[in-house]
């Protein structure tokens, strides 16, 4: 499931207290985009206050273009102006005179919280800080939370090593000020954005730290978020996997099986552009139309992908050709059987349906009851041919019509050896290849005959599980790492693949 935040950081920012983190990692890893969204969320309605070192308004448009929209400017840049000015200006005005409907707000807020609201920002620690030097940012922040008092400020330092390395301040000093006077006196809370990640003893001085990465996966950029430490919050998922698409940051949740999304029946998406469709509209699109008539695909799954997972990937696939009146002959992989994939597909088409368009070589079966098994375990050879003609025959209407071949890779290894499987899938392959037809095959890891299949595929798409979330990527044709979600407005069995970027 896709959404802004990891549930774990929300939960850490509901105390009533003011709470710090330390927002940490390599350019280019989200760490602005991250912390200007929490301060969209916390920090609305003129609560939010963004302290930058390093850009100003026109450049925070440029970077994030969504921070235009005029209800996000209000809720985010216009609490700022003032402050942003500050770094175009020699000096600032930094007493505070609150008005009298600010002391009536304050003075509710105590009687109904039953303890002391701040009246202003403690200055405590701030008062030695700037003894020594005038430091108009950091004053002109004080006087932001004043006027923010008694609802709770949440601030944004970006970064903490460009107004440290401004006024010759250590990190440790500079964030223990901070965490002093407003996070623990001034019910604050405050975002600390570090340009590199070495922490410098703070870790020990704030409630959080979270860093951000990025790394490859064959070739395809993954971007993380690491939850490091969040204070008397329990952290379910240490990573997750994050987007920046659109300059947003996007957040994929793990879905539990028991918060699986309303069933609904499949809508079926017709063949156009000499393509059959994927049943996925944004593979249909990855793929320029769909698969095209005569072409072989193959699906390759990591190790670490759950059947389930990779059976989602599949499932609209398969209901999309069926509701399209198109057979499909199945030599099911390893951990499938007939009955829970009858099961499983009859929950969005007819079951008539189902068993006029689906059939199914069960090489271990002796006997069945359903009309889409083929227990071909106790026939000779010459037998189970005979049955094998039947089915295509039943597929094809009695004509020519075409059909799809899915083929789990393992099952036939298993059945057949490596060079005879080999064989047999390159004489199948050629026979679609010259066709209407489609072929649909899963590779599992460990198969001996893995790179032949690889070789004979048109379309060749890899599966991989990136911090518990189902991944794909194109190799042929070559595409980025998209994650495979449940559509959150269809529901299952539909799916979206989203971004990886």
């Amino acid at each position: 499931m896709l959404t802004d935040f990891p549930p774990e950081v929300l939960e850490f920012f509901k105390e009533r207290e003011g709470r710090s983190v330390v927002i940490k990692g390599a350019p280019g890893t989200g760490k602005t985009t991250f912390s200007l969204q929490i301060l969209e969320t916390l920090g609305a309605d003129g609560r939010g206050v963004y302290l930058s070192t390093r850009v100003g308004d026109e450049a925070l448009y440029s970077q994030f273009p969504w921070l235009r929209d005029a209800e996000r400017r209000s809720k985010i840049l216009d609490a700022s102006k003032a402050l942003l000015s500050v770094l175009r200006k020699e000096t600032m005005p930094t007493e505070y005179i609150p008005d009298e409907k600010a002391e009536v707000a304050k003075e509710f807020l105590r009687t109904i919280h039953g303890h002391e609201i701040p009246r202003e920002a403690d200055r405590t620690h701030l008062r030695r800080m700037i003894s020594k030097r005038s430091m108009p940012e950091i004053e002109r922040v004080y006087s932001e939370v004043d006027a923010i008092l008694p609802e709770k400020a949440t601030i944004i330092v970006d970064s903490v090593e460009g107004i440290t390395h401004k006024y010759g301040l250590s990190m440790e000093d500079f964030v223990f000020t901070l965490q002093k006077d407003l996070v623990e006196n001034s019910y604050v809370n405050i975002i600390f954005v570090l340009e590199k990640d070495e922490l410098q003893g703070i870790e020990y001085i704030v409630d959080g730290v979270i860093s951000m990465h990025k790394r490859t996966v064959d070739g395809r950029r993954v971007r993380e978020i690491h939850l490091e430490k969040l204070r008397a919050t329990e952290i379910k998922y240490p990573v997750y996997l994050t987007s920046l698409k659109g300059g947003r940051f996007r957040t994929f949740l793990p879905v539990e099986r028991e918060t699986r999304m309303e069933r609904k029946p499949w809508q079926t998406i017709e063949a156009r552009n000499g393509c059959y469709s994927t049943g996925i509209e944004d593979l249909d699109a990855l793929l320029g139309g769909g698969f095209r008539k005569g072409s072989y695909v193959v699906i390759d799954i990591g190790e670490d992908v759950a059947h389930e997972e990779y059976w989602t990937f599949i499932r609209p696939m398969m209901l999309n050709f069926i509701t399209n009146d198109i057979g499909v002959l199945a030599v099911l992989t390893g951990g499938n059987t007939a009955e829970k994939m009858r099961r499983d597909l009859t929950r969005f088409v007819d079951e008539d349906v189902f068993y006029r368009n689906v059939r199914v070589l069960d090489y271990f079966a002796v006997e069945a009851d359903r009309p889409h098994v083929i227990p071909l375990g106790a026939m000779e050879r010459d037998e189970s041919i005979l049955y094998y003609q039947r089915a295509l025959m039943d597929l094809r209407k009695g004509g020519s019509a075409p059909i799809m071949q899915f083929t789990g890779y393992d099952t036939v290894e298993y059945l057949r050896g490596g060079d005879i499987a080999i064989r047999d899938v390159f004489n199948a392959v050629g026979q679609i290849k010259v066709s209407d037809d489609i072929g649909l095959g899963v590779l599992k890891p460990g198969l001996k005959i893995s790179r032949e299949v690889i070789n004979m595929a048109d379309i060749y798409i890899k599966m991989v599980n990136v911090d518990k979330i189902p991944c794909i990527y194109g190799v042929k044709p070559k595409t980025i790492l998209y994650a495979v979600e449940e559509d959150p407005e269809r529901g299952l069995p539909y799916i979206k693949l989203e971004p990886i970027v």
